[in-house]
């Protein structure tokens, strides 16, 4: 009788204990659980992720990040992964509601032995779950009120997700150390591969991170530990985990997908120009693909040749000569290589599209098309002999040319050629400076609102960008056709799908950069038969005049020389059919490069890299529009060569209508050899 009393009395106890539980539990329900964050949208997990910047080969270049994440998918992460994480965090993961009660009594008997002296390990109680619920809505404040929510939570997303979802979640979500968020980050920044590839001990290292994530004195001990709960679990087995603990930790110091030196000035600028349009939440958190223009080789080609330059130069100088180089098609706008300085390292001031400078003789091919655009031919003669007393306003003005000689009557296109100033002052003043100007203005060079319009802006010493000049060269060969700079292709949202106007159909390019057909609705910036004229004595500068150095043997080039006043700045804009390029070099601070120095050394930059640009591709001569007439002339007289066959004998393109010059009078001055300016 007494067991019986005794029994029914324990039974009482736990009946009303579990009755107070369940009414504390009701009342910490009713008190915590009404102001909880709505879990729900976790059922549409979509975290930040890195932007990725990919060349036109798909090699990635860089990624933008605040958290750098790489989302993993349940069905994607390896089962050893998985079980490495629940080992080590979480053995009752499967069978739990949201909380381990289980784990809780482990705890509290763990924490008690150790509090008594025992050997114990201190541990917690908190579930995965429990780890997703403060990850993703609460603080990490150690109170009674926080564990309390962290609980409820818990138990909410376990009756409304599955296992499986809650794993993602965690697992993407989780701080891994060394800026990586989730295991696909954490994979590569450790060990610089997919989750897919990892090893049994790089699983078990990972799994270890979550309780001191940027602690690595400890690692391998750490990773064994986790080697160990497996076995214990029955994940793996003994020899499996003994020979896991003995492979070498080989931990990367931190991958982040390190660009080469030669692309960042590139890919900068992609930045610069993607955060304006954008935004910075878009960019950094949406997990975006990006298709830029870049072509390695070319880009790697490009840095070297000016690199090689730079370093010729620099030797044994304290201040160093800058520079840039850019290249792009001209039918397009697609940039296929940019280098914007020495380093990056050093300045990230990209000089190929921020600097603004004097733009010496690189200016005349408009002043000259100005010409040709009222009826010039290119055999017209200009006089090149001494100006006295030229005023401009309140200027005087004594012209020279590079030289400090003068060769009496000579043909528009030997002066081009040969970057005479003299003449180029005379065709001035036929033509008038506004409209001299105003070409330059047109293909966009200068700005359309440029104040202070003069004679010395036609000479070169307006300022603007390597970008504005190649842009502005571009029009010669593309039909005089207006385009933009384009360093993307496309870009992608992590769901695959286009953004931001990018095209959705996408244009596979040859490797000989033959471009797709061009179709504009503007009008043409000038007519073609004048700019053919131009690009045939551009091409001329290249063959016989001050762009010698230019030349890229077997393919037909053409291009123009640019000095500024005491060669402060030197330049060369030259391009084949289908690709252009500019080179600029000088001094951050403008002052003279020196004795020795000239445009020669630009044109040896954009020579070294079309050699390796074109080095597979076919010779592609310049087009020629309909109704050219092609005629022998020579090229100091500009007479047929049949009427003055002395000298050096050149073809030459007429526009309807126009013809060579008259034979010359015995008494006129002829010479065979002819030296210009390096402007």
């Amino acid at each position: 009788m007494k067991f019986k009393k005794f029994f029914g009395v324990l039974l009482n106890i736990f009946f009303w204990a579990f009755v107070a539980g369940i009414a504390s539990l009701a009342v910490l329900i009713l008190i915590y659980g009404n102001d909880l964050p709505d879990y729900k949208k976790l059922a549409t997990y979509a975290p930040p992720v890195a932007t990725r910047l990919y060349a036109s080969d798909g090699s990635l270049l860089q990624e933008y990040a605040e958290e750098r994440r790489v989302f993993i998918d349940y069905a994607d992460m390896p089962p050893m992964l998985v079980n490495a994480f629940i080992a080590a965090e979480d053995q009752n993961f499967w069978t739990h509601p949201g909380i381990d009660v289980q784990g809780i009594v482990r705890a509290l008997a763990n924490n008690a032995l150790r509090a008594m002296g025992r050997d114990a390990t201190l541990s917690g109680a908190s579930t995965i779950t429990q780890q997703v619920a403060k990850n993703f809505f609460l603080t990490s404040e150690r109170t009674i009120s926080r564990k309390i929510k962290e609980a409820i939570l818990a138990l909410r997303l376990e009756r409304s997700f599955s296992k499986q979802h809650i794993l993602t979640l965690y697992m993407n979500q989780i701080f891994l150390g060394a800026r990586a968020y989730g295991v696909g980050s954490a994979a590569l920044m450790y060990f610089n591969k997919p989750v897919s590839e990892l090893t049994l001990a790089e699983c078990a290292f990972l799994a270890s991170l979550p309780k001191a994530p940027n602690n690595r004195t400890r690692a391998v001990e750490r990773r064994n530990y986790v080697l160990r709960r497996m076995v214990e679990e029955g994940y793996v087995s003994q020899s499996e985990a003994s020979a896991a603990a003995a492979e070498e930790l080989n931990i990367n110091s931190g991958f982040t997908a390190q660009m080469e030196a030669d692309f960042q000035y590139f890919a900068e600028d992609v930045r610069r120009q993607l955060l304006g349009t954008l935004g910075r939440e878009t960019l950094y958190n949406q997990g975006l693909y990006i298709k830029t223009t870049i072509v390695p080789e070319l880009q790697r080609a490009a840095a070297a040749a000016l690199k090689k330059e730079l370093d010729a130069y620099n030797t044994g100088r304290d201040e160093k000569l800058q520079g840039a180089i850019i290249a792009m098609n001209p039918h397009t706008g697609r940039i296929v290589a940019m280098t914007g300085g020495r380093s990056f390292g050093e300045s990230s001031f990209n000089r190929a599209t921020q600097a603004y400078r004097q733009i010496g003789s690189t200016i005349k091919p408009f002043v000259y098309l100005a010409a040709l655009e009222r009826g010039y031919t290119p055999q017209t003669m200009i006089l090149d002999a001494p100006i006295v007393g030229w005023r401009e306003d309140d200027t005087l003005w004594k012209p020279e040319n590079y030289d400090k000689k003068f060769l009496g009557d000579v043909p528009l296109r030997l002066s081009l050629e040969t970057s005479r100033n003299v003449p180029t002052v005379r065709l001035v003043e036929q033509i008038g400076v506004k409209n001299a100007i105003e070409v330059a203005q047109r293909f966009g060079v200068y700005p359309p609102d440029m104040k202070n319009i003069n004679l010395s802006m036609a000479l070169g010493s307006g300022e603007t960008t390597l970008e504005k000049l190649v842009l502005g060269y571009s029009a010669f060969i593309n039909g005089g056709r207006v385009i933009k700079p384009k360093l993307v292709d496309y870009i992608e949202d992590r769901y695959g799908r286009l953004i931001n106007g990018t095209p959705t159909e996408i244009v596979e390019w040859s490797s000989e950069l033959l471009p797709p057909t061009v179709v504009s609705d503007t009008e043409p910036l000038s007519d073609p038969q004048s700019l053919y004229q131009m690009v045939s004595i551009l091409q001329g500068a290249v063959e016989r005049g001050t762009g010698k150095q230019a030349r890229v043997p077997g393919h037909t080039i053409a291009g123009k020389t640019g000095t500024s006043n005491d060669i402060k700045d030197v330049w060369f804009i030259g391009f084949s059919k289908n690709l252009i390029a500019g080179v600029y070099l000088g001094f951050d601070t403008p002052r003279p490069l020196g004795r020795g120095a000239g445009s020669h050394m630009a044109a040896r930059v954009f020579s070294d890299f079309m050699r390796v640009a074109l080095a597979d591709a076919k010779n592609q001569p310049l087009s020629v529009p309909d109704g050219m007439t092609f005629m022998r002339v020579n090229r100091r007289s500009g007479a047929a060569a049949t009427a003055d066959p002395d000298g050096m004998i050149i073809q030459e393109v007429f526009k309807p209508g126009q013809s060579p010059n008259p034979a010359p009078h015995k008494t006129s001055a002829k010479s065979n050899a002819v030296v210009g300016g390096v402007f």
